[in-house]
C-alpha cells in the first residue's frame, strides 16, 4: 500500500457496562492503558501518516502527556468528542491533515489488533477503489435467533451469512466525509461508519479479521485481554529466540 492513511482513534465513550469509576479505556493492561496500546499499534506501522485521537474534555491533559511519554509522534491532533460515537468520528475525521485521502475509524478499547488484519481491511478498501469502503469482521460461530418484544423466536437466520463487524474500518477520505455530512443534516445515527456509508448506497467490502481482535467493553473482557496479550508476548520472545538460535548455528 503506498497510500499513506489518516486513523480516527475514537475513545470518548464512559462504557458503563464496565462497571468501574474510570473509563474502558483508560483502565490499565498488563504494564500501560489500554488506550496507549491502541495508539502504539498504529505508530508502529508504515502506512500511517497521521492519528486524530478523540476522547473527552476532562482526558486531554493526560492523553497529551501519555503521547509525549509513549513517544506517539502520529498523533497529531487529540479533539474533543461529541455527544455520540458518530459524532465523534466527524470530528476526528476534520482534525486530520487535510491531504490525506485515505482513512481508518477504529476503537480505541480494541488494543490486539494486529498489523496484517488492519493491512487486510485497507487492502480490500482501496481495490475496490471506485467505492473504497471496507471493514474487517470475523463469521459469527453461534446460532443467531431473532427475537420478538415478547421474548418468542420469530427467525433463525442463515449463520454463512452473519459476520461480527469490528474496527477498523477503512474509506475513501472524501466518501466518510460525504457519508457523514449526510447522515448530520438527516439526524441519521448509526451504529458505525459502514452503516452512514451504506445509506449512500456505496457497496462495502468485508475482509476477515481475527477472533481476538475483542472489544473490551465488560468486567469479564479485561482478564482475558491480559491472556491473549501474554499468550502473544510469549510467541514474539519464543520467535526472536529461535531466530537467534538459528543465526548462531549458521555462523
Amino acid at each position: 500500500m503506498n497510500a499513506q492513511w489518516g486513523v480516527v482513534i475514537v475513545a470518548a465513550g464512559k462504557g458503563t457496562r464496565m462497571r468501574t469509576a474510570e473509563s474502558k479505556q483508560y483502565l490499565t493492561l498488563r504494564d500501560k492503558p489500554i488506550l496507549v496500546h491502541t495508539l502504539e499499534l498504529f505508530q508502529s506501522m508504515d502506512e500511517t501518516a497521521a492519528i486524530a485521537l478523540v476522547v473527552g474534555q476532562a482526558d486531554i491533559g493526560r492523553c497529551k502527556e501519555w503521547v509525549a511519554q509513549y513517544g506517539l509522534t502520529k498523533v497529531t491532533a487529540i479533539v474533543q468528542g461529541g455527544s455520540e460515537r458518530q459524532h465523534s468520528v466527524h470530528l476526528g475525521l476534520k482534525a486530520l491533515p487535510s491531504h490525506l485521502q485515505w482513512v481508518m475509524v477504529h476503537d480505541g478499547v480494541r488494543p490486539l489488533v494486529t498489523q496484517q488484519a488492519v493491512r487486510a481491511c485497507c487492502t480490500a478498501a482501496m481495490k475496490g477503489e471506485d467505492q473504497g469502503a471496507a471493514v474487517i469482521a470475523v463469521p459469527v460461530k453461534d446460532t443467531i435467533k431473532q427475537v420478538n418484544d415478547s421474548g418468542v423466536i420469530v427467525a433463525t437466520p442463515d449463520r454463512r451469512s452473519l459476520w461480527a463487524i469490528q474496527t477498523p474500518q477503512a474509506f475513501r477520505r472524501d466518501l466518510l466525509t460525504r457519508a457523514h455530512e449526510t447522515a448530520e443534516a438527516d439526524r441519521f445515527l448509526g451504529t458505525d461508519d459502514a452503516m452512514v456509508v451504506e445509506r449512500l448506497n456505496v457497496p462495502v467490502v468485508v475482509a476477515e479479521g481475527e477472533y481476538t481482535n475483542i472489544k473490551i467493553t465488560t468486567p469479564d473482557d479485561l482478564p482475558y485481554a491480559e491472556f491473549l496479550l501474554g499468550m502473544r508476548e510469549s510467541v514474539q520472545v519464543s520467535d526472536k529466540i529461535r531466530i537467534e538460535l538459528k543465526g548462531e548455528v549458521s555462523q
